[in-house]
């Protein structure tokens, strides 16, 4: 039987070995032998002694050995290790932290152009391929709700979410309506809703209207059946801002057919990215979020690196990160990313103030 050697059994040679191996694979692409490490690090050990540590490694799931090399890779174990315990944190590079500074400098009013072109930033520094999520607008205060007639039996609902979001979306009506009931039941709406989130109002909404005028009961009542859907948060494909294929292709990993086709799927479904950065709500929102390979839980996102924080405006959130290949700058990326969540919090925050 092998005795596998968990992350705390790891001697500090064992660790070396393991960070130089992790190291020289993320700057190469190429699987790293023993000579490789003797030759550039001074350990003052011999080949052989690192190729039993090497071994060691390898039965314990740190790396892998491909067919086709007498080299080593990581693993997601790896990675994971290195991440966690073996990586120097470092800061964002000065030139980088000025290039994302002046970005967030330019008068951009609209918060969909600001997240498109923070999106633009973490694509163009990291070199891959990056990923802005809308706020969700689930624990927004609604501030003031506005509604347009489309036709006799067609409104369209307009709600301004505190922090300057907005959700609007259409209903039908069997029947047809007046100009006065509508702005009669616009002007009930906001008496009674402004302030709530849309989950205070989908729990509270029958009783805040139970006592309406004969007039507004029939618009009320369509308002109270549809709550669900009118006050709800529907996150979707049109919600997320990605940037940087032409950069992800680019790497080496994407040689291989298969992998350039499974990263072209991905930029395609965009609703599995939405997924996976909803996901990571649950997580503490001061820290970046990595996940690695399988960690992902998506057969598609079996070979990529997740790196997200999340951003604030007002009282709702979003995230933005990168995915890429495994084999990626951790430390760089990281500072990257929690660099650009805390810019683009403190730009949103300076809109609302204005």
């Amino acid at each position: 039987m092998i005795h596998q050697m968990s992350f705390a059994e790891l001697n500090e040679r064992e660790k070396s070995i393991l960070r130089y191996i992790i190291q020289q694979f993320i700057l190469t692409a190429s699987p790293v032998g023993s000579r490789n490490i003797t030759k550039r690090y001074d350990l003052g050990i011999s080949p052989a002694t690192v190729r039993n540590i090497m071994s060691d490694l390898e039965e314990s799931g740190f790396i892998d050995h491909p067919h086709t090399s007498a080299g080593r890779i990581p693993t997601d174990k790896g990675y994971r290790f290195y991440v966690d315990s073996l990586m120097n944190v470092q800061a964002i590079d000065n030139n980088e932290k000025k290039m994302i500074d002046k970005e967030f400098e330019s008068k951009l009013d609209e918060t969909d152009e600001l997240l498109k072109v923070t999106s633009n930033i973490l694509s163009k520094i990291t070199r891959q391929l990056a990923c802005v999520t809308y706020p969700k607008l689930e624990t927004g205060a609604l501030e003031k709700l506005q509604i347009i007639s489309l036709s006799s039996t067609r409104i369209l609902v307009v709600m301004s979410i505190k922090g300057g979001l907005v959700k609007t979306i259409t209903i039908e009506f069997a029947s047809e309506i007046k100009e006065f009931q509508i702005s009669a039941v616009q002007n009930l709406l906001n008496e009674r809703l402004s302030g709530l989130s849309f989950k205070e109002i989908r729990a509270t909404f029958s009783e805040r209207f139970k006592d309406v005028h004969e007039d507004q009961k029939a618009i009320i009542r369509l308002f109270l059946n549809s709550a669900d859907k009118v006050f709800k948060d529907v996150r979707s494909s049109d919600g997320v801002y990605i940037t940087g294929a032409k950069n992800v292709i680019q790497q080496p990993e994407f040689d291989d057919p298969e992998r350039f086709q499974s990263v072209i799927e991905l930029i395609e479904d965009k609703d599995i990215i939405v997924h996976i950065l909803d996901k990571t709500e649950d997580m503490n929102s001061d820290n970046v979020y990595i996940s690695i390979g399988k960690e992902n839980e998506d057969q598609k996102l079996l070979d990529y690196s997740l790196i997200t924080k999340e951003y604030k405006i007002g009282d709702v959130s979003g995230h933005l990160g990168i995915i890429g290949p495994k084999r990626m700058e951790y430390s760089k990326v990281i500072a990257i990313v929690d660099y650009v969540a805390k810019m683009l919090t403190e730009t949103l925050k300076n809109e609302i103030m204005k």
